[in-house]
């Protein structure tokens, strides 16, 4: 299994040049790029530069994150999705990324769990048929909050398989996993085929439904049964890449340089455990 890197480790202060140097020198295999990083470094840089760093570089794109709350919209935000999907596929075209995260919607009222899937579904198949012209994929990712409307990975991927479409896929996050008691077995059943996007975190001990993106610490730092995952997924047969994604305050405060070194050092204590290194 590969590492990757997701910029919103180094969110507050960090830009994309910066994240691409150090995840290079620090021996990641992929990144995850952010959207609005991207927009930034678009207005100092042409694409084709980005092109040229990847063709030189060991360091491949993973992923775009994210396309947010893609479900309940009105017609003039749900028109901002698309055509941020399709700013995303012209500049994924050019430097070879594929895949876009997509995240479900919060706060959403008194849907039921039908209503929910059924909205959900509708923008998973309107989107996914939008991105194939370009080559992209849409990988799926619920968020274990209590106010989201997706938050536990069996309710995503019983919705991924209702969508339907072979560039549908899941994003399994061992935060989002854990917060809300997502169930290994749903993990066992699922077709490795499936998880477009593994995100390797870990966090603190608070209750389920208490944890938010500010509780993450590094992997193996504390209190997901880490093993438990990488375990199953090997069980299942996926063996991709582990990116590394923490959303801590305190984490942002870090030189940048120390806070890539960091997440690859402590991702690859975790994974190499059960997934020998693998470069390309």
């Amino acid at each position: 299994m590969k590492i990757a890197f997701n910029q919103a480790t180094t969110m507050k202060h960090s830009t994309l040049e910066l994240d691409l140097a150090y995840c290079e020198k620090h021996g990641y295999d992929g990144i995850e790029i952010r959207l609005d990083k991207l927009k930034d470094y678009l207005r100092r840089h042409r694409p084709q530069e980005l092109k040229a760093f990847f063709e030189r570089s060991a360091l491949r794109p993973l992923a775009f994150n994210a396309l947010e709350q893609i479900s309940f919209r009105d017609e003039e935000s749900f028109r901002q999705i698309v055509n941020d999907l399709k700013f995303l596929g012209e500049i994924g075209g050019i430097i070879g990324c594929r895949t876009v995260i997509v995240v479900p919607a919060f706060d959403v009222g008194d849907y039921t769990k039908q209503a929910i899937k059924d909205e959900t579904v509708r923008a998973l198949r309107h989107l996914a048929d939008l991105a194939r012209p370009y080559g992209l994929r849409l990988a799926f990712e619920f968020v274990g909050y209590p106010n989201c409307s997706v938050n536990t990975f069996g309710q995503a991927y019983d919705i991924v398989r209702a969508a339907d479409r072979d560039n549908v896929g899941i994003v399994l996050d061992c935060f989002h996993f854990h917060a809300m008691n997502s169930r290994l077995e749903d993990l066992r059943q699922a077709d490795p085929a499936d998880i477009f996007v593994f995100h390797i975190d870990d966090c603190e001990d608070l209750p389920a439904g208490a944890l938010r993106d500010r509780h993450r610490v590094w992997p193996g730092q504390g209190c997901i049964d880490l093993d438990a995952i990488l375990r199953t997924l090997k069980e299942i047969g996926y063996g991709e890449m582990a990116s590394v994604e923490l959303f801590r305050p305190e984490y942002w405060e870090w030189d940048i340089e120390r806070a890539i070194r960091t997440g690859y050092e402590t991702a690859s204590r975790v994974v190499r455990s059960y997934f020998p290194p693998v470069k390309a």
